[in-house]
């Protein structure tokens, strides 16, 4: 079965730059139809969506965090990674990464194959 699986520090510094990668078994990183996804929940508060990486390396990155964010992916490792520079206190959150799944022809889409999660703490 398809599984991705988080990893990086643990502990990173105001202002210094966030690198998590997400490793993925089971699958080529391969396909119209996935969306590599990084999402993330900060403590006591919802899900946030964080952007995505296509197949073709297309990017995707919320509006709010845009500015930050860079994705990208090493196919020959089977890897997605995630940058977030300026990180602040409140950037503070567990990083998921996933496999999102969009199909235009009949519109089914999802949010599938969720690694556990890796806990980043932002120190002052």
């Amino acid at each position: 079965q398809v599984q991705l699986q988080e990893s990086g520090p643990g502990l990173v510094k105001s202002s210094q730059t966030l690198s998590l990668t997400c490793t993925v078994s089971g699958t080529a990183m391969t396909g119209t139809y996935y969306y590599w996804t990084w999402i993330r929940q900060p403590p006591g508060k919802g899900l946030e969506y964080i952007g995505y990486i296509t197949y073709g390396g297309n990017t995707n990155y919320s509006p709010s965090l845009d500015s930050r964010t860079s994705i990208s992916r090493d196919t020959s490792k089977n890897q997605f990674t995630l940058q977030l520079s300026s990180v602040t206190p409140e950037d503070a959150a567990v990083y998921f990464c996933a496999r999102g799944f969009y199909r235009d022809y009949d519109g089914r889409s999802g949010m599938y194959s969720w690694g556990k999660g890796t806990q980043v703490t932002v120190s002052s």
